[in-house]
């Protein structure tokens, strides 16, 4: 009877890390559709992204089950508790990625009204640039692996620097041509949010790090403070998440 209930135990967390890991497949299948979205212009596929957002949103909700199940039944300990409650930490931060990639779609959707602007290269790369940080961070959590994590986690200061760039590019085609301040201020959103799900990566990768060491990562995150202050002010006033 030992025997089962401790295979039936592992079989729940093994159940859990699966859970997590199709979450994970969902935010980067949205996270992918809204960038090719934007590339392509494409407002049906930025419509489409927007309702497959209920399906990362149903998966949040039964990790919180499994997750709860488990604290209520087998109140684990130690390194397992770690586990469900870094679980539960992890399917909140993918949650609010793939809600960055639905803003994202529903900014494309507006885009396509309007005249296409001078492209800001910037944006395919940062956007690249945040689906390499969701894939890694989710093989460091897939493999415990806390080096792959670390490495996802310094990688903030990069994506940082690329958003502070794009946001000048951006002022500075609106300052040049009046026609440009509404399709750039679409495109300031896109790269903020864009910004954020990168934030949210350096947060599963925290949790990766404690998962397997049982220590937070101590050393402070840099953050480029011109580019975020500027931009949440609009963040502020529009209310976007």
């Amino acid at each position: 009877m030992a025997r089962h209930t401790v295979r039936s135990f592992e079989e729940q967390l093994k159940r859990l890390n699966e859970s997590i890991a199709r979450m994970g497949g969902l935010a980067e299948a949205e996270l992918a559709a809204c960038l090719q979205a934007l590339q392509r212009r494409d407002a049906a596929l930025a419509e489409r992204t927007v309702e497959s957002d209920r399906a990362v949103d149903a998966m949040e909700r039964e990790i919180d089950e499994q997750a709860i199940e488990l604290l209520a039944l087998r109140q684990p300990m130690a390194s397992d508790l770690r586990v469900v409650v870094g679980s539960l930490r992890i399917a909140g931060d993918l949650e609010r990625i793939a809600d960055y990639a639905k803003n994202v779609a529903k900014r494309v959707v507006a885009l396509t009204q309007l005249a296409p602007v001078e492209p800001a290269l910037a944006i395919p790369r940062m956007g690249r640039f945040v689906q390499e940080m969701l894939k890694d961070v989710l093989d460091a959590f897939a493999n415990r692996d806390v080096a792959r994590a670390q490495a996802v986690w310094s990688r903030d200061a990069e994506l940082d620097a690329m958003h502070a760039s794009l946001f000048r590019e951006l002022l500075t085609l609106m300052m040049e041509d009046p026609r440009n301040v509404t399709p750039c201020t679409h495109l300031l959103f896109v790269a903020k949010n864009l910004e954020r799900a990168g934030d949210h990566c350096t947060n599963i990768a925290e949790m990766v790090h404690y998962l397997v060491t049982g220590r937070p990562l101590v050393e402070a995150r840099r953050k480029d403070d011109a580019a975020n202050f500027a931009v949440r002010g609009i963040d502020r006033q529009t209310g976007e998440r």
